[in-house]
């Protein structure tokens, strides 16, 4: 019987070289060694919004007043939501010339801004209305909107005991076939993966007076869950 394990140990080593990121476990009498896949589906605890000022004009300075009135309108809707506007984020800011290619020689016909700003919320009730009254304030193009899970180590602690469960239930099945009982575990790798699902929003569209449909397009829907894994690779000894 040990020399079987042994065989199983060494059959099963130069398989696991293969994989890029898994170990190469030497071969070891009295012992088994198993892996095992574990999930954990967490709740997101982040909504990440992203929205966009423009503006154009014929001059640069009237174009850089216009972006500058639309960022007051976003001010006051997050203060108006109880959200310092300094949480929201900056993620680049532009002032470009607009040219006209309409004849061979370009013609300058404006200039125009544009702003990238994002904004996490760990207030999930806060997002419609923002959502809202942003289409209303016609102050950005589009928006965008995904859910996202920060505190992560908490889930990869699940999903890895989900796997060192799953690895420890197979070699105790093995271990019965072969007519022995499981030892203690001897070694262990663990690699764990992150699968967060964005729930993209996309450019809203507007009514013709300005107005977004409601409810908004965000409200009474759960957001989607993230889903974290883990691989465990254990090696048990057997009594």
């Amino acid at each position: 019987m040990k020399a079987i394990f042994a065989l199983l140990i060494a059959l099963l080593a130069p398989t696991l070289a293969l994989g890029q990121d898994r170990p190469t476990v030497a071969a070891q009498p009295n012992s088994v060694f198993v892996g095992a896949d574990g999930k954990f589906e967490a709740n997101p605890d982040t909504a990440v919004m992203q929205f966009n000022i423009s503006a154009q004009e014929t001059t640069s300075r009237e174009a850089y007043d216009h972006a500058s009135k639309s960022a007051e309108q976003v001010r006051q809707i997050l203060r108006s939501n109880g959200i310092d506007p300094k949480s929201a984020q900056i993620g680049y800011f532009s002032l470009q010339p607009v040219y006209e290619y309409k004849t061979a020689k370009r013609k300058l016909v404006g200039y125009r801004v544009n702003a990238n700003v994002s904004l996490k919320l760990k207030d999930f009730s806060k997002v419609a209305p923002i959502v809202k009254q942003l289409a209303d304030a016609d102050v950005t193009d589009t928006q965008s909107l995904n859910y996202t899970l920060e505190d992560m180590d908490a889930a990869k602690a699940k999903a890895v005991d989900d796997a060192y469960r799953r690895a420890r239930e197979s070699a105790a099945a093995l271990a019965r076939s072969a007519g022995r009982g499981l030892g203690e575990l001897s070694y262990a790798s663990v690699d764990t993966f992150e699968n967060v699902r964005p729930m993209p929003m996309g450019a809203m569209m507007k009514m013709n007076n300005g107005a977004l449909a409601s409810p908004a397009p965000t409200e009474e829907f759960t957001p989607q869950t993230v889903s974290v894994t883990a691989h465990v690779n254990a090696l048990f000894n057997l009594k």
